[in-house]
């Protein structure tokens, strides 16, 4: 009985050891292609100063919502989120926004139309 109970812990490890984790086994998808499709237009973001210029140019064919985003570096200035402007396929979209004083940060945000 003694020699079952020290050989359980150790039988335990070496199962764990061989036994392959759940993400390096093969799965089969049904009904999912493995490439999904493309989407996402792709936004250069340029800050001057106090004033913020991002360029959204969508490749694909499904028509991207694109938004900017700025936050304010001062804590009275206003964190701004513009409109939404839709990009189509092969269009480039211009969004603009500002700061009254310095920027801390921009970005784009994406949905899908």
């Amino acid at each position: 009985m003694r020699l079952l109970r020290s050989l359980a812990p150790v039988t335990a490890a070496v199962a764990l050891v061989l036994c392959p984790a759940y993400e390096a086994l093969p799965h089969t998808r049904v009904g999912h292609s493995e490439h999904p499709d493309p989407f996402g237009a792709e936004c250069r973001t340029g800050i001057e100063g106090s004033r913020v210029v991002a360029y959204c140019h969508n490749p694909y064919v499904d028509t991207d919502r694109v938004r900017l985003h700025i936050e304010c570096d001062r804590w009275w200035d206003l964190d701004t989120d513009g409109t939404p402007a839709d990009a189509g396929p092969a269009q480039t979209v211009r969004l603009t926004g500002r700061c009254w004083k310095e920027v801390r940060s921009a970005w784009v945000s994406h949905q899908k139309v």
